[in-house]
């Protein structure tokens, strides 16, 4: 089925205090919006579109390695705003729309396919949704007597009542190719002030349009980033995740919760690494290789039954 990808990634940040655009703080050695991209192209979209805003031309040469197109939110108006900016990058395109955010690393691209999959019979749309143990600051999944989503209602515009609901919009989306018309009717009508791709699926509703939902079991799969405190929290969700497909790949490490490896680093199988190793960047081990404890290699190839000694700080280095 062809699909095209939006990813909203113009905003700041600001609670991530910092001079760098959000999307490009990392997370297992990769940047956040970087870690969105790699998830969603194995299903082949037909084009991926990225809104950039605050550090544009960093972001665009951050991913100058990936086929993308760039649009540039000029004024950050909301999320609705962002969407409406995406289809300067889309006329001709007349499929089904993918829409993320750059912020959220832990995306496995089996969700995706899935939630993309949804629309294989024509709704209108589809939301993801999912229950959040303390879903402060999410956006509310609000449904009929019938279990119909009806709305989506921001945090700071719900009641008391509605934010007693734990089911919450991560902000995930696909839409059919009639979502550009209908941003054009959104209004900034709101606490905020701003434009909200949440007040899209009413007008899908009001068109006469089906509105699925699709629920994503996994709470974790769809944080996002808002601080450093969610950035240290993903990035050790990350690196477990690491740890084990290497672990399951034939790799040992004697004391895996002292072990650090990036997600640009190839191990092969029968490589040990002892405890406190941390590999980063674009490094390589070979076969049979052992990593000596409290070792820090970056950038480095390390070859077949190579001995790395303990407490080795290594850049740009070749241990044969």
């Amino acid at each position: 089925m062809a699909f095209a990808t939006v990813i909203f990634a113009a905003g700041l940040g600001t609670r991530m205090k910092s001079k760098f655009p959000k999307v490009l703080h990392e997370a297992a050695g990769r940047p956040l919006v970087e870690q969105v991209i790699r998830a969603v192209l194995p299903l082949k979209p037909e084009k991926i579109v990225v809104v950039i805003g605050h550090g544009a031309e960093l972001v665009k040469e951050k991913l100058s390695a990936y086929e993308l197109t760039f649009v540039h939110q000029k004024e950050q108006l909301g999320t609705g705003h962002a969407l409406m900016t995406a289809e300067e990058g889309l006329k001709d395109f007349e499929g089904d729309v993918l829409v993320l955010n750059g912020d959220g690393p832990l995306l496995r691209t089996e969700t995706l396919e899935q939630l993309v999959a949804t629309q294989a019979d024509k709704p209108g749309m589809t939301v993801a949704t999912c229950k959040f143990s303390n879903p402060y600051g999410m956006g509310r999944i609000i449904r009929s007597s019938e279990g119909k989503l009806e709305a989506i209602i921001e945090e700071k515009d719900a009641s008391p009542e509605q934010r007693k609901i734990t089911e919450v919009n991560p902000g995930l989306y696909v839409f059919d190719s009639t979502v550009f018309a209908k941003t054009k009717r959104l209004t900034n009508n709101n606490k905020g002030g701003e434009y909200y791709v949440t007040d899209v699926p009413l007008l899908y509703l009001q068109d006469g349009q089906e509105v699925r939902t699709y629920f994503v079991e996994d709470e974790e799969e769809v944080l996002g980033v808002n601080d450093r405190k969610h950035l240290a929290h993903i990035d050790g969700i990350l690196q477990n995740r690491i740890r084990d497909r290497w672990l399951l790949s034939g790799v040992t490490m004697t004391s895996p919760e002292t072990t650090f490896i990036d997600d640009t680093v190839e191990i092969a199988r029968d490589v040990v690494l002892e405890p406190g190793v941390i590999l980063k960047g674009n490094t390589t081990v070979a076969e049979s290789a052992r990593i000596g404890a409290y070792s820090y290699l970056s950038d480095c190839t390390v070859g077949e039954s190579a001995t790395v000694g303990p407490h080795s700080v290594a850049k740009d280095k070749t241990f044969m």
